[in-house]
């Protein structure tokens, strides 16, 4: 059975917010939920043909994960006061994209990963082919819905601004690029500048298009406030990517759902392997505090913001 999705509770000394972990959680919760539902509707029917590939699409999207860069979409989204409704759309189509390259990446030309999200990964569950397929149908789907789904209040303008923040952190420019210079950083020792620029692109680029989809969403955002939530996305996305090494060493293969001590069996270079285990941490920590730092700007309406910055640095899945 697919792991069940699910916001773990933050440690109460990473808590910067006044608002309840437990209101807060229930908020993640909630979108959780609804892009569930979103994604549900916008994937092809398992009864439709090619009915294989349609159940592997299904598969692999739906029933699990984190879904951080949909939450960042509808907390951006929530910060700058736009309506949920919006937000689906562009939620929906990074989320797909997400989904396209764990599939991919867990190939055996990639990272040859048996398990994913606690259940076995989508070539192990049908077959190398049709996981090629599902990631190419994926990636094709989420240009679609964002060209095609019709909302009201957004301009042809803002679409095609959305449109192209996708591309850019799918292709060379981003998370294609960051995994090719990550297969080719295996066995290699690189400095942490090198390391960085390879996971501002692999892991940070889709980050960072989530709270950008948003953004293209408001009409009125002035440049300041568009280049405050671009420098939070790119240290949260940072952060991510330490924390994910962190719990590589760690974690739980249970917990996370994926095996463990894979990185270093396949000798790739880590935040950890370069810093050491708690030089990465105070890493981690200081991009988060950045992050936050640079929110000041929204005052209040940025408290979900500041949250999930603390979800991600403290979160042990």
């Amino acid at each position: 059975m697919p792991r069940k999705t699910s916001i773990p509770t933050i440690p109460k000394q990473a808590e910067v917010l006044p608002v309840s972990a437990d209101l807060m959680e229930a908020r993640m919760r909630g979108y959780q939920a609804r892009i569930e539902e979103v994604l549900a509707g916008a994937l092809p029917s398992a009864d439709l043909v090619p009915q294989r590939l349609h159940a592997a699409q299904r598969y692999s999207v739906l029933g699990g994960g984190k879904r951080l860069r949909p939450l960042l979409v509808y907390s951006t989204g929530e910060a700058l006061g736009l309506p949920v409704a919006t937000l689906d759309i562009p939620a929906a189509a990074v989320e797909l994209i997400h989904a396209y390259s764990l599939v991919h990446d867990d190939l055996p030309a990639m990272d040859n990963d048996d398990l994913r999200r606690g259940q076995p990964t989508t070539h192990r569950a049908y077959d190398e082919a049709t996981a090629i397929l599902v990631g190419d149908a994926l990636q094709v789907l989420a240009f679609s819905i964002l060209a095609q789904e019709r909302t009201d209040d957004l301009s042809v303008a803002a679409r095609l601004k959305m449109i192209q923040i996708l591309a850019n952190a799918s292709g060379t420019a981003g998370m294609a690029g960051g995994q090719a210079l990550d297969l080719a950083a295996v066995g290699r020792r690189l400095n942490l500048q090198e390391l960085e620029a390879m996971h501002r692109l692999k892991t940070g680029a889709l980050i960072r298009a989530s709270v950008l989809l948003a953004a293209a969403c408001a009409p009125d955002l002035s440049v300041a406030e568009w280049g405050a939530l671009d420098g939070y996305a790119q240290d949260i996305g940072l952060a991510f990517q330490i924390q994910d090494d962190i719990l590589d060493i760690e974690g739980s293969t249970q917990d996370l759902g994926k095996t463990t001590g894979a990185d270093a069996a396949r000798a790739k270079p880590t935040y950890p392997s370069i810093l050491g285990l708690e030089s990465a941490k105070s890493r981690a920590q200081d991009l988060k505090r950045r992050a936050c730092d640079r929110l000041s700007l929204f005052g209040g309406r940025a408290e979900v913001l500041i949250w999930l910055a603390s979800y991600v640095v403290d979160r042990r899945v």
